[in-house]
């Protein structure tokens, strides 16, 4: 059903996300798909990485980390902009077409009072591509 998956990735944030690489995994095993692991650096120096090419060299890193965990072909899409946070949606759905997913799996935190002011980026995506989405609550939202 499935041929290819993509996961956005915080390399920053990597424990928060677990759940939802777990299950992005669990997934690609099931389908036997690809899963493309997709992150957003800024055009600065970062937490992560000094340069966006020392960016997508620690992606491509956690990318083959993760393909022994579930032994699908893996690949990555690196994606520079001057502002991340406030491109984040914008370059996520363009990402779904240039990478050409079928199914995106992303971390998300539970609905609060501030969605209606500031939506949580899983739903934008959704609405605005036709691949599937399947959300993963965070893990340190999920143990309260």
């Amino acid at each position: 059903m499935f041929k290819k998956i993509m996961v956005p990735v915080d390399l920053a944030h990597i424990e928060l996300i677990e759940p939802s690489l777990k299950a992005s995994a669990d997934l690609a095993r099931h389908y036997d798909a690809e899963v493309c692991y997709v992150g957003v650096t800024a055009t600065t120096p970062g937490s992560v990485a000094r340069t966006p090419e020392e960016y997508a060299q620690k992606l491509e890193a956690f990318a083959q980390k993760r393909a022994k965990v579930h032994g699908q072909p893996v690949s990555t899409r690196t994606i520079t902009t001057p502002d991340p946070i406030a491109d984040l949606d914008n370059v996520l759905i363009e990402a779904i077409d240039d990478v050409g997913a079928d199914l995106v799996v992303m971390p998300t935190h539970p609905p609060r009072h501030l969605d209606a002011v500031v939506p949580a980026h899983g739903g934008k995506v959704a609405s605005h591509t036709t691949a599937s989405v399947f959300l993963v609550r965070l893990a340190a939202e999920t143990k309260k």
